[in-house]
């Protein structure tokens, strides 16, 4: 039984060609004329009435394709049997159209076989109208066609033209392919017999469901001798004519449960309509998943442009960080330069006293000099100090910075990891479907599969940053030790030399002490520890010897 999707497909071909001012609308009368047809070559009751009784309450106009569709389910289609020639509707239906579309006197190919070529194209074009057929099943037909020719298919030559159809489209109509059959771009080198035969032969598979053909010697009715003759076997029929031209029909035998095609004993569709449906599956399941890869994409751009908007406002915060440091270390530098100015003032007033204390005491002068050395000495300290101590906040200001950038790190690690895992699992799926499944899908992971080795790869380009920043953290860490160190010696040292910033003043009136270092170096008290350690020292070189 023909699908009615099959048959409208060549109704709305002589629908649109009745349409000449290609407004979507036909008129009652050539709709008359056109459900008359249909009625005769399907062998159904026409009822010349029942049209305008349909349309009684719409007289204004012409209908359109979409008025006319319920009147032709109705009084036509939901009463078509099977025992009407589907071959001569179709030229019925042909015969209407193809003089308004196509001119086929520049062609290879005869109408006959142009007739072939439409009937295929309605067989394997789209269930939507306008009617179309897609660049899957152009390749389908065109590699059928050159097999049946006795020629091999160039996949090179037909992805040409698949870039040249993309430019502009990527489907065609049915004149346009007539069009490309019958200009032999595919064929070239071959005659139009062969042509014509190849077409011929698509023809049948497609169209008749010729399912086997050939000679078979057959023994007559009437004469009991045996004679050859071509036969053709389809799914419901077996049909023999006196050659392979199929001009002579000689006879056919219908088939039953008795004696059956083992197809229609198993109640299933023919082969290349089967085929046709798991192509049309195969294609909303790709439209389906790009459809699903399309939102992953968006998702991840999403993400993408979030993270992008995360490092902008990262960097704006850095740069005022930076901006507020810059101005830190400024009032840091002025502040500094001030205490110098401070420090200066008050060695020039100490040379003052100084020299006061010279014009007054001479016999101080020694200590006086031994004492300005020692300032400078401090100073020099001091100054030493505050490199180390700077040496040390700078440390720890990169020791933070490479805390923070070892923990970004981490964090997008974290995340490429979950990616990759997400990427396996989505594989493991995939490898978890049918073999048929998995030569489908095959571009799909090896798409995956690049995608898993860049992932890989800037996984481990964040792994090599992640051990740089160990090691810049690792040596930020050496130099805040030495640092450390460096400042607790001076500190030491400025702990051992505190004495020596001690301003001189007025001594009480006993009698003084006198020391190496001059009179009244020390206090009592200070005396008293120098002694001690002195004495500790001396005693630890008696036992070493």
């Amino acid at each position: 039984m023909w699908l009615r999707e099959e048959l409208l497909k060549s109704i709305w071909h002589a629908f649109t060609a009745l349409d000449v001012d290609q407004r979507g609308k036909v008129s009652k009368s050539q709709l008359k004329v056109l459900s008359h047809s249909l009625c005769t070559v399907m062998k159904i009751p026409h009822d010349p009435v029942a049209l305008e009784e349909h349309f009684k309450d719409d007289d204004k106009g012409p209908l359109s394709n979409q008025g006319y569709m319920p009147y032709l389910n109705k009084f036509i289609l939901d009463k078509v049997r099977e025992d009407f020639d589907v071959l001569e509707f179709n030229k019925m239906c042909w015969t209407l159209c193809y003089k308004m579309k196509i001119c086929t006197k520049n062609l290879l190919i005869l109408d006959n076989d142009c007739f072939k070529v439409w009937c295929i194209f309605n067989f394997l074009s789209e269930d939507t109208y306008p009617l179309v057929i897609i660049t899957e099943e152009i390749e389908y037909f065109l590699q059928k066609l050159i097999e049946a020719m006795g020629s091999g298919w160039s996949e090179e030559k037909f992805t040409d033209y698949k870039l040249q159809l993309n430019t502009k489209k990527d489907r065609l109509t049915a004149w346009e392919l007539i069009e490309l059959v019958g200009m032999g771009y595919f064929s070239k080198g071959m005659n139009r017999q062969t042509l014509s035969m190849g077409i011929n032969e698509v023809f049948q598979e497609l169209i008749l469901d010729v399912l086997k053909q050939g000679y078979v010697m057959k023994k007559g009715h009437m004469r009991k001798n045996w004679t050859e003759r071509w036969f053709v076997l389809q799914p419901t029929s077996l049909s023999y004519y006196v050659c392979e031209d199929l001009v002579e029909k000689k006879g056919v035998i219908m088939l039953d449960r008795n004696c059956c095609v083992e197809l229609l004993r198993l109640g299933l569709p023919s082969p290349h309509r089967e085929a046709r449906l798991r192509r049309r599956e195969l294609r909303q399941r790709q439209h389906t998943e790009e459809g699903d890869l399309a939102e992953k994409m968006k998702q991840l751009q999403v993400a993408n442009e979030n993270k992008q908007r995360q490092l902008e406002d990262m960097r704006k915060k850095m740069e005022e960080a930076a901006a507020k440091a810059a101005i830190e270390e400024d009032r840091k530098k002025k502040t500094q330069l001030d205490l110098q100015d401070r420090y200066r003032l008050d060695l020039e007033r100490e040379k003052m006293v100084r020299q006061q204390m010279e014009e007054q005491v001479a016999q101080k002068s020694s200590e006086l000099e031994q004492y300005l050395q020692r300032v400078r000495e401090l100073e020099d300290m001091y100054h030493r100090l505050e490199e180390a101590l700077e040496d040390e906040r700078q440390a720890k200001q990169d020791e933070e910075a490479m805390r923070k950038l070892q923990a970004r790190l981490l964090e997008e690690e974290a995340m490429k990891r979950t990616e990759l895992e997400q990427i396996h699992l989505q594989q493991q799926r995939a490898l978890s479907q049918t073999q048929a499944e998995k030569q489908e899908l095959v571009e799909e992971q090896l798409a995956k599969e690049r995608d898993l080795q860049a992932a890989m790869k800037q996984l481990e380009t964040l792994e090599n940053e992640r051990k740089g920043a160990l090691e810049q953290y690792e040596e930020v860490s050496r130099k805040l030790e030495r640092a450390a160190n460096k400042t607790k010696t001076w500190k030491d040292k400025v702990a051992k030399h505190e004495g020596l910033v001690r301003l001189i003043q007025p001594g009480h009136k006993g009698p003084q002490r006198i020391t190496n270092w001059g009179p009244a170096s020390f206090t009592d008290a200070e005396l008293e520890m120098r002694k001690k350690c002195w004495q500790e020292s001396k005693n630890q070189g008696a036992q070493a010897q």
